[in-house]
């Protein structure tokens, strides 16, 4: 039996991490190994087939890595258990086939383009054409598969930190269509990133670093001006936390209906997650608030104890409210605005981000414009940033930057 088969018949009987069979290279993968008994056409068209699958996701100089990284992001018994913590509470059997799989892996990353030829049944009626056929190159497997022997404490601890499935490979997600999906690339900003507000800022770390150390905690309502950072302080709380198993899932106010889809998809993972709901408000006869109250408190699909809601919104009360509402005849008036004003109450935390006088939103130009490193006189810096915070009708963080960003513009064009 050659290497090429016995690494098919090996491949082919994985179980715990059966599932990264289905990935398009393995699969394409596997189908190549199968062929290698098989008629020149069949032979040929699944080399071919594999080898363009490689180019089209540029990795045909490092099929070890591509191989063994979708083993490193597959869901399955082990992956979850170790995510958790909780490998202890697996069978003897189980674990033994989980490092059984891993090892066939690893044999599969030490199978050349030239073994897979050679191996070939019919390899000495058509030299000329196997020896024009292209090569992948193997490139070196993921770190945590590096080595002649797996070592599963190691991939445990990897799980144990970074989640495992798609939560391992991506750390920002949208509810859509129904299901949670990863964001490709999300944004980037940091804590760093931020000039004022801090103590804001502190309030929600402070209440985010309990949510993963599993002490109390609350969900968080940002609201306040336009361009005060509620959005991107979200954001960074979330990358700042990302090696502590904190994963965010935006979900859109329409779809608010949808969590208890959300909930049943996160409820059993190891994982935390903060539901962002961003620019939160709801017109006065907008009835889909309810769902949003249910989930706050007291409803039968109730947020999950690895969750929390973070939203941000304009109005501290979310609810657009008219004077006519205040007015109107219900004999329950009284009744009728508690139910309105009730669904910010369901916040345990609250943070007010308003707009900055004139002497802090020139403190943000100024380190900004340090940070790009802009060089221009203070006073002469001063006088523009306040007429063009006038021209944007008020002062605000994102002001500040896009004041500055126009600075660089501006220097750009002259140079």
């Amino acid at each position: 039996m050659t290497k090429t088969y016995r690494t098919y018949l090996t491949l082919s009987s994985l179980s715990v991490f059966r599932g990264i069979l289905k990935r398009s290279v393995l699969k394409s993968y596997l189908n190549l190994l199968s062929k290698s008994r098989s008629e020149p056409e069949e032979f040929l068209a699944a080399y071919g087939e594999f080898y363009s699958l490689l180019c089209e996701r540029n990795v045909s100089d490092k099929v070890a890595y591509t191989v063994t990284q979708a083993a490193l992001f597959d869901e399955n018994a082990f992956t979850l258990a170790a995510a958790g913590g909780r490998t202890d509470e697996l069978s003897d059997s189980v674990l033994t086939a989980a490092k059984r799989d891993c090892e066939a892996i690893l044999t599969l990353c030490s199978l050349t383009a030239d073994d897979i030829i050679n191996n070939y049944k019919y390899k000495d009626d058509m030299p000329e054409i196997l020896e024009n056929l292209p090569k992948f190159g193997l490139g070196k497997p993921v770190k945590e598969f590096s080595g002649e022997k797996v070592n599963l404490k190691t991939l445990a601890d990897f799980y144990r930190h970074n989640g495992c499935g798609m939560f391992a490979r991506y750390k920002a997600f949208v509810w859509r269509n129904g299901d949670i999906q990863p964001v490709m690339h999300p944004d980037k900003i940091d804590m760093d990133s931020f000039i004022g507000y801090e103590r804001q800022r502190k309030k929600i770390v402070d209440n985010t670093v309990a949510f993963i150390n599993g002490k109390t905690c609350n969900n968080c309502l940002l609201y306040g001006d336009m361009g005060t950072g509620k959005s991107s302080t979200v954001k960074a709380i979330a990358n700042e936390f990302r090696r502590d198993g904190l994963r965010v899932v935006e979900m859109p106010k329409e779809r608010l209906m949808d969590f208890p889809l959300l909930v049943d998809k996160i409820a059993a993972l190891p994982m935390k997650f903060i539901i962002f709901i961003d620019d939160l408000s709801f017109q006065s006869q907008d009835k889909s608030y309810t769902s949003l109250k249910a989930v706050l408190e007291g409803g039968l699909a109730a947020r999950p104890d690895n969750a929390l809601i973070y939203a941000t919104s304009n109005r501290r009360h979310i609810i657009k409210e008219s004077w006519q509402d205040r007015d109107t005849d219900d004999i329950h008036r009284r009744d009728n605005m508690q139910e309105t004003l009730s669904l910010s109450d369901r916040f345990g935390l609250s943070v007010c981000f308003s707009n900055p006088d004139k002497k802090e939103y020139l403190k943000i130009v100024t380190a900004l414009a340090h940070r790009r490193g802009i060089d221009i006189q203070e006073n002469e810096l001063e006088i523009k940033a306040e007429q063009f915070a006038l021209s944007r009708g008020g002062r605000s963080p994102r002001c500040a930057k896009q004041f500055v960003e126009s600075l660089l513009v501006d220097e750009s064009i002259q140079d």
